[in-house]
């Protein structure tokens, strides 16, 4: 992604600043910047032409950071989107404009970010974040300004409860299932393999800690015994090294140890324990956080010249929705290879808000919330194709949206059910799915 020139980014960063503190102050998380630790997120607008009648949208996705190599496989999908819907019309006859942000997983750039969308730019919805911390931040800002945030990987459980609290007043939706479901499936998958005893290590932030609890109580239910359990090893996303957190996780002899990771950060936790000799006999079992090609590189290759991941089960949420074909099609044809992972995902949050934009006929944040769970469920007709849903729309009738991800059925806490895929790093360092499992 472009950066813009310096002076525009403090510019914005400068009138960014002053709605900030609220959203900021309260995030323990990463802070992995980009720009020797600058919090101004920098920006890339589409050359879509705009009015103001169009429909305005942004992406706030990690490209640098903690999570970039999970990030830069995801943010393609939405410039497609936008590219493939104006070429069949446009939202409420008008053609839609983007606006891309980096988040640089962290917060701060994501609360930056969320302002500029919000303030300067005046979208009515985003495709963002991935982190569940930068989500925290921007939805914040993304709330009393009235744009309705559609994450397409933040799946901290804490978001379901704020929901039902009504802190998100609509405004809050998502294309991945939250943990408490990947937490089921990890552990239905842990104890499947026979593993009794397991210890956990995750990243100390919204979605390390939220995964860890709900796979403490879902493991021990079915069960299992969590050795560690009442001395919990949460790793700090600003560390640098990780002896200390390494031998901890796999103290005890545990049958697997639950790596909740980041991959920068991650593949530094577990490079420290195979140094250390800790990870011999013990099954490293991991989540969505670190499901890259690029991860089992990171984490490299052992003295006898194997991968050390060599063996480690994972799982990650999968994608099986009815316009997934499609999807990979047009991905090959536009872009060539094959979308990665939470691309799927990508698309059907911009695919949500332009739908639901339309259903309102009108072009706003209000629009987008009142009638987002409308085109994504029961009843109205199924279509998989965006530009067939938004001529269905236009001419007054209902549609269910059937995604690239799954069903997309979002509930009134704007949470989606989904299936997960299992995956493991084979003798040559590749990642392949190899199952799937459902929390159901």
């Amino acid at each position: 992604m472009k950066k813009i020139s310096a002076a525009l980014a403090l510019s914005i960063s400068t009138l960014a600043a002053g709605f900030l503190t609220a959203a900021c102050d309260n995030t323990g998380s990463p802070n992995n910047t980009a720009n020797n630790g600058s919090t101004t997120a920098p920006v890339n607008s589409t050359t879509t032409n705009s009015n103001a009648k169009n429909l305005k949208i942004g992406s706030l996705l990690p490209t640098t950071g903690d999570l970039a190599s999970i990030g830069q496989q995801m943010v393609g999908s939405v410039p497609l989107l936008v590219e493939s819907v104006n070429a069949c019309g446009g939202v409420n006859g008008e053609p839609v404009t983007l606006v891309q942000v980096d988040d640089q997983t962290d917060p701060k750039a994501g609360a930056a970010g969320m302002s500029k969308l919000a303030t300067l730019d005046k979208v009515a919805g985003v495709v963002g974040s991935f982190a569940s911390s930068v989500s925290t931040a921007a939805v914040s800002v993304a709330v009393p300004n009235k744009v309705m945030l559609v994450s397409p990987g933040s799946t901290s459980p804490v978001f379901t409860q704020k929901a039902k609290n009504g802190d998100f007043k609509g405004f809050w939706a998502r294309t991945a299932p939250p943990d408490t479901y990947q937490a089921l499936a990890l552990a239905q998958l842990a104890r499947k393999k026979g593993f009794q005893r397991v210890s956990t290590v995750v990243i100390n932030n919204d979605y390390g800690v939220g995964f860890e609890k709900a796979f403490v109580e879902t493991f021990e239910k079915l069960g299992g015994t969590v050795i560690n359990k009442n001395n919990p090893v949460r790793y700090d996303p600003k560390a640098q090294t990780f002896n200390t957190e390494a031998a901890n996780a796999f103290a005890g002899k545990p049958d697997a140890v639950i790596a909740v990771l980041y991959a920068e950060t991650g593949s530094l936790l577990l490079k420290a324990a195979y140094e250390q000799g800790l990870t011999k006999g013990v099954q490293v079992l991991l989540t969505d956080g670190v499901k890259s090609p690029t991860f089992p590189e990171q984490v490299g290759k052992g003295s006898d010249g194997q991968y050390i991941l060599t063996g480690a089960l994972g799982t990650v949420p999968g994608s099986d929705g009815q316009a997934l074909t499609s999807f990979n099609k047009l991905w090959k044809d536009k872009k060539g290879g094959s979308p990665g992972e939470y691309a799927p995902q990508a698309w059907d949050a911009a695919a949500l808000l332009v739908l639901a934009a339309q259903a309102a006929k009108e072009n706003t944040g209000v629009g987008i919330a009142n009638k987002i769970r409308e085109v994504s469920n029961a009843p109205g007709k199924d279509v998989t194709d965006v530009c067939e849903g938004l001529k269905l729309l236009k001419a007054g009738q209902d549609i269910n949206y059937q995604g690239a991800s799954g069903n997309v059925d979002v509930d009134a806490n704007g949470d989606v059910l989904g299936v997960y895929d299992v995956w493991t790093v084979g003798e040559d360092g590749k990642i392949k799915a190899i199952d799937k499992v459902s929390p159901k």
